[in-house]
């Protein structure tokens, strides 16, 4: 009896055993079966490109906008190649000497001056008074501040000549007119310190400002409204004091200044109330600093003035001769650090910026000091 339990007992342990053996073999087959399968199948995503093979329909709406577009041969994902743009053309600098200047020029108040033929005469200027050549790279951006009030018919005039003649010197410039608000007594050079701040609030890039009045106009387009490395007198010879400088450390009319050199004198004064006196008193503020003045040849830099009888409300300034002796105390404390205004607008016309400033009212007391 336990031979033969013993019997049954080993062949079912063959049998067992048997089965076992034969599993293992099914699942070897399968897996090398599935291993081949996988095998082609990469080798058909890496032929064909992995956005095509998974995305299919993707792929395809790619290409039905994109007709030109080819998948990539590294079997790296299909990244739809861009459209090229248009080429931004490298402009080479622009000349010292530009090379479309006229030379002396006529100069006449006479015609009536609509600022609708001035707009139309000038259809480079964008809105605000900007201008860039476009045929090569200035060296400097140039803000021309003007300071104003009840000036429209000389503005006008002034801008008729002065936008063709910027546009030729190849000058990327703005025009900013300075309104002082109110019938008080005017102040040129707080004006001039508010449009300094100004414009650079603007533009930041503005590296040279040229200090213009309203009813000067240069008479030769050589006289170039540039910065360099000394303060720039402009207006050396005006028909108002017959075509010679009045005298040695006058500095009106016109002027520049780069934005370094204008800091440096800690920029013009604000308590020069009326007329007179404040351009003495930029002259020793340069001078006080170790600056010297700069100008052009006295036969290219001739101007004519706009005849016009003063003003109200700038009578000359009575205290400016005591001032003037004062600089040395005063520059420091009175200047663009001290300035104080409130802009009421900013209104962009095309020929220029209008700026209307409250800049305040003067003392009743001469201020010590």
């Amino acid at each position: 009896m336990s031979r033969l339990l013993g019997g049954t007992l080993e062949r079912v342990c063959k049998a067992v055993l048997l089965l076992c053996l034969l599993h293992f073999l099914v699942a070897v087959i399968l897996y090398f079966d599935v291993y081949a399968q996988h095998l082609a199948f990469f080798s058909r995503f890496s032929a064909r490109g992995p956005a095509r093979a998974l995305h299919p329909a993707a792929s395809s709406s790619s290409n039905c906008s994109r007709p030109n577009a080819t998948a990539p041969s590294s079997g790296l994902p299909e990244v739809p190649s861009a459209r090229p743009g248009p080429t931004v053309p490298v402009l080479p600098p622009c000349p010292d000497s530009p090379p479309g200047l006229v030379g002396r020029l006529l100069i006449e108040f006479t015609s009536p001056m609509p600022l609708e033929r001035v707009q139309r005469e000038n259809p480079g200027v964008l809105m605000g008074g900007r201008y860039t050549p476009p045929d090569c790279t200035p060296a400097q951006t140039v803000a021309v501040i003007i300071p104003f009030r009840h000036r429209e018919h000389h503005l006008r005039y002034w801008l008729h000549y002065l936008h063709p003649i910027l546009r030729r010197q190849r000058l990327r410039y703005g025009v900013y007119v300075i309104n002082q608000h109110g019938e008080d007594t005017f102040n040129r050079a707080k004006l001039l310190n508010v449009g300094f701040l100004e414009a650079l609030k603007e533009d930041a890039t503005y590296d040279c400002f040229i200090f213009s009045d309203v009813d000067l106009v240069p008479m030769d387009d050589r006289n170039l409204y540039r910065c360099g490395d000394q303060p720039r007198h402009f207006a050396i010879a005006m028909d108002k004091f017959g075509f010679r400088l009045p005298y040695a450390g006058y500095f009106g009319g016109v002027s520049g200044l780069s934005k370094a050199q204008f800091l440096r004198i800690n920029g013009f004064p604000n308590e020069y109330w009326g007329w007179g006196g404040e351009d003495d008193d930029i002259f020793n503020r340069i001078s006080l600093t170790g600056m010297k003045i700069s100008r052009p040849d006295i036969r290219i830099g001739r101007y004519r003035m706009i005849k016009h009888d003063r003003d109200k409300h700038n009578e000359p300034n009575p205290q400016r001769f005591t001032k003037i002796q004062n600089t040395k105390l005063t520059m420091k404390r009175d200047g663009i650090g001290s300035v104080r205004y409130q802009v009421l607008e900013v209104s962009r016309q095309p020929l220029f910026t209008n700026i209307t400033v409250d800049i305040g009212r003067p003392p009743s007391w001469p201020p010590r000091g």
